[in-house]
Order: C-alpha cells, then sequence, then structure tokens
C-alpha cells in the first residue's frame, strides 16, 4: 500500500493550534519562494491527435498508475507471479500492461522492483518496451516515493538524502534544490521520471502519525520555500515532482492508511497554513499534486474525502489557485478513501472530482471496469477522460517521454551514487543536525579523554537501501572517527533485561550515546535514559526520528536531533559529536513541555552550537 512504510510518531501530546502559531510566526521571513512558469507545452495539436486515435479501453488504461511485483517485467520470480495473479490478475508488469494499457506504474521496495540500479534501469527500459509494443503503443509515467529520510523506495547505492525534517532544520533552499536536482537526475537515470516528492505538508500536529519528519517543518512560510526549492531542482532534472497532500495532512493524529483523519482547520487557517506551500508549488511550476484521503468540512462539508471531492480539487486546487497540472490521489488501497463507498465507486467519484491519475486501488480489475462502465452509462463523458489524458500527455511530453523513453547502463554508471552525489549528501546532513541541550559542556566528545563510547538504543527497522540498525551505524561512525565504540541494540521497548545489560555495559565506557526513537511518556526507553544518567558517565541523546523526544528527558545534558535513522544522518550526527563540525541546525517545529502541552519548551529555531 502506498507510503506505507512511514510509522506513527511517538508523543501524543498535541499542544493548541494558537500555540504552534504563535511559535511559527514571523520566523525565516528571509525564506522567499522563486516563481517560475512551467516551460510552453509541445505541440497540443499532436498531443490532440494522439488522443483522438485511442479506444475507450486505451483511455480508460492510461488514467491508472498501479503497482506490480517483481524485479523483471517479463521474469519476475515464482513468489511475485504469484502474487501478481492474485493481486492483480496477470503474471507480470508486460502482461499488466497488455491487458489494463496502464498509464503509469509505481515501484515499490517491497514489491521487489528496486533491487539495484542496473535492475532498475533494465526493468525500466521493459515496461517502456511493453507499452511501445502494444497497438498505439505509449510511453509510461513510472513513479516512486523518494522522499529521502523515512521514505525511500530506491536504496543504496544510490545517494540518500536527509529526509524533509532535517533540510527544514538546516534551512536552506539551496540544499533543497541541490536535493532534488541530484535525486532527479539519480531517478532519471534509472527510468523513474515521477516522484511523489516533496511533503508539503505542514506539521503543527506533534502526534501525527504518518507525516511528522516526513514534512519540512511547522512555519509555513519556510516550508513554502523549501518546497519550491526541490520542485525546481527535481523538475532541472526532468522527473515530475509531486506535492502531497493536498489540502494538507499536517494536522491529523488519525493515519490514513488505517482510518479517515478529519481537518478541523477553519477556513482562514487553511489559507495561512496548509495552502501556503501549495501556493509555492504552483509558483515553481509542479508537474503533479497528490490528493489526501482527509475530510476537511472547512473546504467541503460533504462527508467526502479530499480525493473524491469536486469543491476541493476543481473549485479550490484548479479554480482558486489555478492549477492545471497533473493530479494524481494517494493510494486507493488505503482506508481513508475506502470509508464511505465501494472499490468500484472511489476511482469513478475521484475522476468527477477532478483527479487524473488513479493511483493503486486494490483490485485493477474492478477499478478499471468501473471507469469504463461509468462512460457506456454516461455518468462520465469520454470527453472527461480526455481532458485528463491531455494533462498527463503534457506532462510525459514535456518530460521528452514521448521522443525517448529508454536509459542506458552507462546512464546509470554516470549519474547514480557518483563520488560528488555523496559528498553533496554529506555536505547538506552536516547543516542540519540540530544541537538542543549541551550542559557543562559534554559536548564535542574528546577522544582522548573519553576513548571508549557505548552506543545503545532503538534500531528500528532501517528506511529502505541503508546499512543499518541505527546504533551500529553510529558506532561505526565513531570508530571512524577515532573512538573505540561498542553498540548495544536496546530496542524501540527496551525490557528490563536490556536496560540493564546496558546499564552494566555502560560501567566499562568512558561516555555513552544513546538513539531514542519516538519516546512517550510510559516509554520503558525514559528508564533506560534515566538509568544510564544514574551511572554518571556523560550521556548523549540522539533523537533518531521525532526532535519532541527532548521534552521526555528532563535531566539529559547532551541531546542532539538527527531527525531520522538513515546511514547519512546518522553520521552526520556522530561527526557532531566528536567535534569534527560544529551543530548548525535549528528546530524546524516548536517542542512543547511534556508535562504541558501548552507551554513551549524549545521554540522553533532554537538550535546551539559550539
Amino acid at each position: 500500500m502506498h507510503d506505507s512504510s512511514t510509522g506513527s510518531t511517538g508523543n501524543a501530546a498535541r499542544p493548541s493550534r494558537r500555540t504552534v502559531l504563535a511559535a511559527t510566526a514571523g520566523l525565516t521571513t528571509a525564506l522567499t519562494v522563486p516563481a517560475t512558469a512551467h516551460a510552453a507545452t509541445p505541440n497540443e495539436r499532436r498531443l490532440r491527435a494522439l488522443i483522438s486515435r485511442m479506444s475507450l479501453q486505451e483511455k480508460v488504461g492510461q488514467l491508472f498508475v498501479m503497482r506490480v511485483y517483481g524485479h523483471s517485467a517479463t521474469a519476475p520470480d515464482q513468489a511475485d507471479i504469484d502474487a501478481n495473479l492474485k493481486e492483480l490478475g496477470v503474471r507480470t508488469a508486460a502482461e499488466l500492461i497488455a491487458k489494463y494499457r496502464v498509464g503509469g506504474i509505481i515501484y515499490f521496495t517491497w514489491a521487489h522492483n528496486t533491487r539495484d540500479p542496473h535492475q532498475i534501469a533494465d526493468l525500466s527500459n521493459a515496461i517502456q518496451q511493453a507499452s511501445l509494443e502494444q497497438p498505439r503503443g505509449l510511453p509510461v509515467l513510472i513513479a516512486t516515493d523518494q522522499e529521502h529520510g523515512a521514505v525511500c523506495r530506491v536504496g543504496k547505492p544510490a545517494t540518500l538524502f536527509p529526509g524533509a525534517m532535517a533540510i527544514g532544520a538546516g534551512r536552506s533552499r539551496s540544499d533543497a534544490r541541490t536535493l532534488g536536482r541530484i535525486s532527479g537526475a539519480e531517478l532519471r537515470a534509472m527510468g523513474i521520471n515521477q516522484d511523489y516528492s516533496p511533503d508539503a505538508d505542514v506539521n503543527v500536529n506533534p502526534a501525527n502519525p504518518v507525516i511528522g519528519v516526513r514534512s519540512f517543518g511547522a512555519d509555513p512560510e519556510a516550508v513554502a520555500a523549501l518546497v519550491a526549492a526541490e520542485v525546481t531542482g527535481y523538475q532541472d532534472s526532468r522527473v515530475a515532482a509531486t506535492a502531497k497532500h493536498f489540502p494538507g495532512h499536517g494536522d491529523t493524529a488519525v493515519d490514513s492508511h488505517t482510518g479517515f483523519p478529519v481537518i478541523t482547520h477553519s477556513r482562514e487557517l487553511w489559507e495561512k497554513l496548509d495552502a501556503v506551500p501549495f501556493r509555492a508549488a504552483i509558483e515553481a511550476g509542479i508537474d503533479s499534486i497528490m490528493t489526501a484521503h482527509i475530510q476537511f468540512p472547512a473546504l467541503d462539508d460533504s462527508g467526502d474525502p479530499a480525493t473524491l471531492s469536486p469543491p476541493i480539487l476543481t473549485g479550490i486546487l484548479r479554480g482558486e489557485l489555478g492549477y492545471d497540472g497533473v493530479v494524481v490521489t494517494d493510494s486507493l488501497g488505503m482506508e481513508g478513501v475506502r470509508t464511505k463507498y465501494g472499490d468500484d465507486r472511489v476511482p469513478v467519484l475521484a475522476l468527477k472530482a477532478g483527479v487524473d491519475q488513479l493511483l493503486n486501488p486494490p483490485s485493477i480489475d474492478v477499478a478499471w471496469h468501473a471507469v469504463l462502465a461509468a462512460v457506456q452509462n454516461g455518468e462520465l463523458t469520454e470527453a472527461r477522460l480526455d481532458e485528463s489524458i491531455l494533462r498527463i500527455f503534457r506532462l510525459k511530453a514535456r518530460l521528452g517521454l514521448l521522443d525517448r523513453s529508454h536509459v542506458t547502463r552507462a546512464g546509470v554508471d554516470r549519474a547514480v551514487g557518483t563520488k560528488s552525489h555523496l559528498d553533496a549528501a554529506d555536505r547538506i546532513a552536516e547543516r542540519t543536525t540540530t544541537l538542543l541541550v549541551n550542559e557543562d559542556g559534554i559536548l564535542p566528545l574528546d577522544r582522548r579523554t573519553h576513548p571508549r563510547v557505548l552506543v545503545v538504543g532503538a534500531d528500528p527497522a532501517s528506511p529502505s537501501g541503508t546499512t543499518g540498525p541505527p546504533t551500529g551505524v553510529l558506532a561505526a561512525a565513531l570508530d571512524e572517527l577515532g573512538f573505540t565504540a561498542t553498540a548495544l541494540s536496546t530496542g524501540t521497548a527496551p525490557s528490563a533485561t536490556a536496560v540493564e545489560q546496558a546499564v552494566t555495559a555502560a560501567q566499562d565506557v568512558d561516555a555513552v550515546v544513546v538513539g531514542t526513537y519516538n519516546v512517550t511518556a510510559g516509554s520503558s526507553q525514559r528508564t533506560l535514559v534515566e538509568r544510564l544518567l544514574a551511572t554518571g558517565r556523560p550521556v548523549v541523546a540522539v533523537a533518531i526520528r521525532n526532535p519532541y523526544d527532548v521534552a521526555q528527558f528532563p535531566s539529559v545534558k547532551a541531546c542532539l536531533a538527527a531527525y531520522s535513522w538513515t546511514d547519512v544522518e546518522l553520521r552526520a550526527a556522530a561527526r557532531v559529536i566528536a567535534g569534527r563540525v560544529a551543530p548548525r541546525g535549528r528546530l524546524p517545529v516548536p517542542v512543547q513541555r511534556a508535562d504541558d502541552p501548552a507551554q513551549v519548551l524549545y521554540p522553533l529555531g532554537h538550535g546551539l552550537t559550539y
């Protein structure tokens, strides 16, 4: 299911919106949003002529972007053939294209699409070939979720950057644009031409279980500037960027994968908060915008999710914001869009609302036939389908796919995971690590006075394609910096035995680094940290996901926020701990007190250095 790798944030404390807005007001006024228009569209007559030659069935297929299992378009592993037969009724990607004439494919790690760069390029070429060989064959938009940070589908040896909230802590539009340009160049080299990034949500709710560190932060103007910069970078590399999740998923306490969130913002608050980054993305020439499966009564009081809302998608996005690019749904397999209507009605209602691309329905057969029937019975017109197909064709033409859709292995070698790209990611990461607390000058650690370091803490499943586990990555990085470091995983919910093992191990070292992950008031991670502090050894806490963890550790004298547990961010945190680089990041979200969420403990923009 789309975005299924993302987990929940841990801190359940919810500040008032007045607190959040007060904390974000006025910051980053120096960040300005570049405004660039789309290049002129290619010859419209050519595109309309292509549409005029298509059958109705081909038009219906062009609207769908589907998952498919396997590393190969024609010869996947047997387990992937079995999964395809069960979920899609076909054996391979080539059969999916031949049967349904889909206009797009989405890659997932769990679907075994992304083993390595050469394999990805070969898969992309074979998908394009399978589509072009059909009667009136057309190139395919191949998409993925390469947000970086917590959500990444293409892993090493591709270049992996810090996630959005880390970039928000770095506050550099130049870094955001560089991220988009390099990531886009690498995706393009592998035949991926649409990225479902950046996240344009303004995360004002610390308890948000689905966005969190995927957002650039809580200040709408800062988020807007970074969204626009990243969009420009991706599109400079001829990859379609996708701002998500419209009209804004940043203030939910429910995950739309598993429930149906309701946003209670007023229309006025939406204009000041949620709308700002989407306006900036549109001004920057964004190629596509993804919808959110959320209920937003101030914008549409029908009770329908935004994905199925004509007032939100046609009235506001198309009409008021003037957007005429591609609108893609979030995954139609998510619970937030399936709560009210059956899987046969959802794609039809989405098209009636103003959507162009239907992403990953649970059953392509049900959804495809539902759209076909809706045209045949007059609920949808063929002209309505043509409107969406023209937008999709304009995008394919802008990306150059109508002229050349194949890539080469030599191109992969020239672009993917090059030293200059990896060095750029490391330099950007160094500008994001945020020092929140440093009492008694504990940091930086000196390898001459504190040579032996114990690294303990949470080891959540590593984001796609990074080395992991976090304790091991931190320990290895500290070893390379001249320390003698030992890793001991204690987990996200350390048992009493694990805590005792860590306390015993701490007796034999000079300092302890503890990685924390979404700590709550009742978490045994708090017990672990308190017991380690009681040993008298210097303890450095590193929040490896949400920066809100620091509120749960009032006695910690040294605390860093890394914003994600990917290798690039953990290595940067190690260099900060060792004093090889000075911490430069500043909080892109306010951190409230754990015992009184109405009070700000560390304001937006807080960050220490040495």
